[in-house]
């Protein structure tokens, strides 16, 4: 699975042509035993997280939103997309 980011033990991926379980922009996150499923608005789609991380997470696709869809539209095309920085 494609790495976007790792922070805060979170890891952020997205797969190649993933638009057909969610139908919605989105990241895979996990956490620990945790795996969750996120769009990139922010939407818990699938999964769980911590509450704390889901709020880091959050805040980290707003600060991040133009990079991410630039990902996004990458990674739906099955183009490799570069990683985003944590911070």
């Amino acid at each position: 699975m494609p790495e976007l980011c790792r922070f805060g033990g979170m890891v952020i991926a997205m797969l190649f042509m993933d638009t057909v379980q969610h139908n919605k922009p989105h990241v895979h996150v996990y956490y620990g035993e945790y795996e969750a499923s996120v769009g990139l608005d922010g939407e818990l789609l699938a999964g769980s997280l911590p509450n704390k991380q889901y709020k880091i997470l959050v805040g980290w696709l707003l600060y991040h939103e133009e990079d991410v869809y630039k990902a996004w539209n990458l990674a739906v095309q099955g183009k490799h997309f570069d990683k985003i920085s944590p911070m």
